[in-house]
């Protein structure tokens, strides 16, 4: 019995995953990962970390953040609690969807995840206070590998949902997209 969801997004590679609930009167079992169930939709790497992100205020923008090969990561991101709207950007030198979006809303109620592929950029925005989300990383954390788009950058154009009402310095410096951008090669 699949234990997931999987849908294939737009952009090549990136997925949304959901969750079966199991449940009864006590409450409810889920599985966030299996390596065997979601090979298939990509993840064909061993987990390198588990992260565990808490944001408390709504309308909050954290990202957008990836790693330079060849630290570049598949991510799994699962919201725990309240509701997010997630963004994945393509960052592929070579790909036909290069620097499109696409955002998914991620909660706890409807057990969607997002199944982000290497060379992407990923982001989100809290829909709710006390947002919690969980990240199963393909590849350690390296910060010399550590790159960012600006969240707010307008040849994005990403939609924000909600006005922004906190970013980190840090994610709002990160510079504008110009030509010399070229992407990422994998």
């Amino acid at each position: 019995m699949s234990r997931f969801k999987i849908i294939p997004l737009p952009l090549e590679g990136l997925r949304q995953i959901t969750r079966q609930y199991l449940g009864d009167n006590r409450g409810f079992f889920s599985r966030i990962f299996c390596a065997e169930e979601l090979s298939s939709a990509g993840w064909c790497k061993p987990i390198s970390q588990i992260n565990h992100t808490q944001t408390s205020k709504q309308g909050s923008v954290r990202g957008m953040h990836f790693q330079l090969p060849p630290y570049a990561e598949a991510k799994l991101v699962t919201c725990i609690r309240g509701e997010v709207w997630d963004v994945a950007v393509d960052l592929r030198k070579n790909s036909s969807t290069f620097l499109q979006w696409h955002a998914e809303r991620l909660s706890a109620e409807n057990g969607k995840a997002l199944l982000i592929p290497e060379g992407f950029a990923h982001g989100f925005q809290t829909l709710t206070a006390d947002a919690e989300l969980l990240y199963c990383h393909s590849a350690p954390y390296a910060p010399s590998a550590e790159g960012g788009l600006n969240p707010q950058d307008p040849a994005l154009e990403i939609n924000w949902p909600m006005a922004i009402t906190e970013i980190s310095n840090k994610d709002g410096s990160h510079p504008m997209l110009n030509a010399q951008f070229q992407g990422v090669v994998l």
